[in-house]
């Protein structure tokens, strides 16, 4: 039988990032997996599932929170900043080291589409990370948002984030836009009908999450290429998991990332899109998990 008990880890601004730690049966110390959710989401966006599989096989499991989304505190709300985000996890690492049902020396990370390239970026630049899991991740947010934005409307949108910068510089709150909306006359980050239907539908508590996201959030995701580490993570092994359709984190540039790797590596295909290993091919993603990490840690 999993526990699950909730975490609060204050960071030095301020802010308390929450979570929920998984606890096996056993006393422990634990092999120890940290997870945090993609771009927008919150730890209800389905992968509570995963992370009770993983605890199931035996490991101690963080789930948390990125500041700003779900249970987390943080202001402005629904801001992605991909540094920041970088080192509260690592302030989270520093959480599970002090606790006695945790092995300091035995902590993986796991990390999906948008902190699938936080787990790229985290392997290659803390060696606390005995193993890193990366599910369709985010390669390179400025080849992706040239393919998501057609050339003759990126002059608009730039524009959009100077008049941001210049409103807050006046004092204005943060500009906000919709997370996902078909229709192309919404400023929206997402319009794939993928993207809609797994945003829309969570486990969130009513008023948890809100269909939206600050514009410099978008801006800042153009700008981010955790790609460009890959070929770092070594000696520490990787495992990386590619859908064959995936046009959110397109799947061509993960396995041109997946060349750069340096063994130990280990790459996993499975059929269908971005959105899938939460899906159909849940028992595919995680029996691949639990091996790795079975095997690494």
């Amino acid at each position: 039988m999993v526990e699950r008990t909730e975490e609060r880890i204050h960071l030095p601004d301020g802010t308390v990032l929450s979570g929920w730690l998984f606890l096996p049966e056993d006393t422990g110390p634990h092999a120890t997996i940290t997870m945090s959710h993609g771009f927008g989401g919150t730890k209800y966006h389905r992968i509570e599932p995963i992370a009770r599989k993983l605890a199931e096989a035996g490991f101690a499991v963080s789930l948390h929170d990125h500041r700003g989304f779900g249970d987390s505190t943080g202001e402005p709300r629904h801001d992605i900043d991909p540094y920041r985000q970088l080192e509260d996890w690592r302030r989270v690492i520093s959480h599970l080291q002090t606790l006695d049902v945790v092995d300091a020396d035995r902590i993986g990370v796991w990390g999906t589409s948008y902190s699938g390239g936080h787990a790229l970026v985290l392997g290659a630049t803390d060696r606390r990370i005995k193993a890193v899991y990366s599910q369709v991740p985010t390669i390179s947010g400025s080849e992706s948002g040239r393919r998501r934005v057609p050339p003759h409307l990126t002059r608009e949108l730039e524009e959009s984030f100077a008049a941001d910068e210049l409103a807050q510089a006046h004092g204005k709150a943060p500009a906000t836009q919709a997370f996902v909306n078909a229709d192309p006359a919404t400023p929206a980050s997402y319009r794939a009908a993928d993207a809609i239907k797994f945003y829309l539908e969570h486990d969130a508590p009513e008023g948890l999450w809100e269909n939206r996201v600050t514009v410099q959030s978008n801006r800042r995701s153009r700008a981010y290429d955790p790609g460009a580490w890959i070929d770092q993570i070594s000696p520490t092994p990787l495992m990386m998991l590619v859908a064959t359709h995936d046009t959110v984190a397109p799947t061509d540039l993960a396995f041109r990332a997946y060349e750069r790797a340096l063994e130990p590596k280990e790459l996993v295909v499975i059929p269908g899109g971005h959105f899938d290993p939460y899906l159909d091919g849940f028992d595919v993603s995680t029996e691949a998990a639990v091996r790795f990490f079975r095997m690494h840690l």
